[in-house]
């Protein structure tokens, strides 16, 4: 993996919605391919539906975990308003993947504020790079809603080129049993929607 640039992945959620699962699979898949990576996880209010951001940072050698503003080469965004918030980490000629989601924050759900209509196209004003997926819906098809993170897995994992193979294997490796035939077949959608 020598002379390999150190590439930079933002992921953003809210807490539930599986984002520190994600980072670890793909970290995972990584460093069995031979890169050296970082993985910082801020998780804020997680359990009470707060901001969950992991960045994952990998090349022939990376010094720090965290991504500069203006550095990120993709940011994965399971909610339209945090896909809003950490646009400013994305570099100009980067890539933004936005789950088709709408997590109301707490002023939203108690009346004191309105979620921001049309941020798809604000966030495409900024990127133009910027990918909808209907994960969530996916997800659902698949056999449970709860396995949007595994499709976006697979979304990112594609954008990446990683081979498909380690990130069943990583998958297999993190996520429970009785869990894994959904998770995989979540994945293999994700995977194939490029």
């Amino acid at each position: 993996m020598e002379g390999i640039k150190t590439q930079n992945i933002l992921i953003a959620g809210v807490g539930g919605q599986g984002t520190l699962l994600t980072s670890r699979i793909i970290a995972w898949v990584l460093v069995d391919m031979g890169y050296d990576v970082k993985v910082s996880e801020v998780h804020g209010m997680a359990q009470r539906g707060g901001s969950v951001v992991s960045q994952v940072r990998y090349g022939s050698k990376v010094y720090s975990p965290v991504i500069k503003k203006g550095d990120a080469d993709i940011l994965l965004a399971f909610e339209k308003l945090e896909a809003a918030r950490w646009l400013n980490y994305v570099k100009p000629a980067g890539k933004v993947i936005i789950n088709d989601e709408q997590v109301d924050p707490l002023p939203v759900i108690s009346g004191k504020m309105k979620y921001p209509p049309n941020l798809e196209k604000q966030i495409r004003g900024f990127i133009n790079d910027a990918t909808v997926v209907k994960a969530t819906d996916i997800a659902l098809s698949c056999g449970e809603i709860k396995a949007a993170n595994v499709v976006l897995v697979g979304v990112l994992a594609s954008a990446l080129n990683l081979p498909e193979e380690k990130v069943k294997k990583a998958i297999k490796e993190m996520v429970p049993p009785k869990a894994l035939t959904v998770n995989i077949r979540a994945f293999e959608a994700g995977y194939r929607l490029s």
